[in-house]
């Protein structure tokens, strides 16, 4: 917690780019801010000043409870028990300040030494995931992610499968965490994935939380295979952050009373509750089911015409000569590429790029460390992630210098310059 994660520090290079006023201007295809769909935005800015006109003094004068907002949390309870038929309750649900927020929570309650000193670790059980997991742990040895196993579809395609074989073998485990679907790849967990997944918290008796930051119910960035499940081994984290509120830091955990009444508690002990203005904003946007309007009209298709887009520039630019490989997946705001190739290196690639004024995020970021198994000395550094959050014009481009890139460094190498 007290250092830089290596996605973090990249943020440092592209506040100097934002300085450098010289040469052509900077390509960015590394952040996951969601893109600005002017229908989004217009909406969320009509909600917020409805909250501020409406509920200025009740939500920013007072102090508030610490599960959330009355009115929040009864239209999260009414917006999932109509959707998919639960029969949840307000002690079912508790509002944070963001899901990376939540997911620490759990990660400080339900990881770290037992009764003997033995750190029970979070665990990763489908790597590439969100390399601000990597942070959560305050135990040394406190997280460990498993390798996946890689299936290979066609002749630039690829995707990743949970290794359940592994699963079962990991000794040690106080919880278990994933993004569903998964930043970076956009890839959904199937039935028989999520099955191993609960059988596993079951029979060890630990939760697992499943983070919907991109999937159902909203917003929808990714076609999800499954619906959210309800089960009494399982924490739900929704966020509002890819549906177009990055900044204000508003989600929401679901999940038996037993797991969520200790992270109220823990809000409570830290920092009295969630912003409570924009809680009235997303109140809001649940009783109206605006959020299925924005979803399913506005976001999904945008993102999805994006990656389609994406997949057809990468295919006409890209060197067909090269083993490069895209993860699969119906939407979402990245590329995830693989370079199967022993003379590429993510970070030197990264670096190839700066110069051409241009960022990607190294793969090697949202893999668990210490980078020393096989796979991951070189699966795990040959991957790079692009965001499709800028402008067609500039994912044209940079998908453009990207190619030049891949080219000159495999040429460098070859004559060992």
């Amino acid at each position: 917690m007290s250092r830089l994660s290596g996605i973090r520090s990249i943020m440092e290079d592209i506040a100097a780019a934002g300085r450098d006023t010289g040469g052509s201007e900077w390509l960015n295809l590394s952040p996951g801010n969601p893109s600005h769909i002017p229908e989004v935005v217009a909406a969320w800015n009509r909600l917020t000043q409805e909250a501020l006109d409406d509920r200025f003094i009740e939500s920013s004068t007072r102090y508030g409870p610490s599960r959330g907002t009355t009115g929040l949390v009864e239209a999260v309870v009414e917006y999932f028990n109509l959707t998919y038929g639960w029969s949840i309750g307000a002690e079912n649900v508790v509002v944070g300040p963001g899901s990376q927020m939540l997911s620490f929570i759990a990660t400080t309650l339900f990881t770290g030494p037992d009764a003997d000193g033995v750190v029970q670790p979070l665990v990763l059980p489908r790597l590439p995931d969100y390399t601000g997991y990597q942070g959560l742990s305050l135990d040394p040895g406190g997280i460990v992610g498993l390798d996946p196993l890689i299936v290979r579809e066609d002749r630039h395609s690829f995707h990743y499968a949970v290794d359940t074989e592994a699963l079962v073998r990991q000794s040690r485990m106080g919880m278990m965490l994933l993004s569903n679907p998964a930043n970076p790849t956009g890839s959904s967990v199937d039935a028989g994935e999520l099955k191993a997944l609960i059988e596993t918290a079951e029979q060890r008796d630990v939760p697992l939380v499943v983070d919907h930051a991109y999937g159902e119910p909203f917003p929808g960035v990714v076609q999800t295979r499954l619906a959210p499940v309800l089960h009494s081994h399982v924490i739900n984290l929704f966020t509002l952050s890819k549906a177009g509120l990055p900044g204000e830091r508003i989600a929401f955990a679901i999940g038996p009373a037993e797991l969520i009444d200790p992270m109220v508690s823990f809000i409570a002990n830290s920092a009295l509750h969630a912003p409570q203005l924009l809680q009235a904003a997303v109140e809001r946007s649940l009783t109206t089911r605006l959020i299925d309007t924005l979803t399913t009209q506005h976001i999904k298709p945008y993102y999805k015409s994006k990656r389609a887009m994406a997949e057809e520039l990468l295919t006409a630019t890209l060197p067909d000569s090269l083993d490069w490989r895209l993860h699969s997946s119906d939407g979402g705001m990245f590329c995830w590429l693989s370079v199967d190739h022993d003379w590429f290196d993510d970070l030197e690639l990264y670096e190839l790029l700066k110069r051409k004024r241009m960022f990607i995020v190294p793969g090697r970021h949202f893999f668990a460390e210490p980078l020393t198994t096989p796979f991951l000395r070189t699966h795990g550094r040959r991957c790079i992630r692009l965001s499709l959050s800028a402008d067609e014009w500039a994912v044209a481009e940079g998908i453009d210098r990207l190619g030049e890139a891949l080219e000159e460094l495999r040429a460098s190498t070859r004559t060992g310059e």
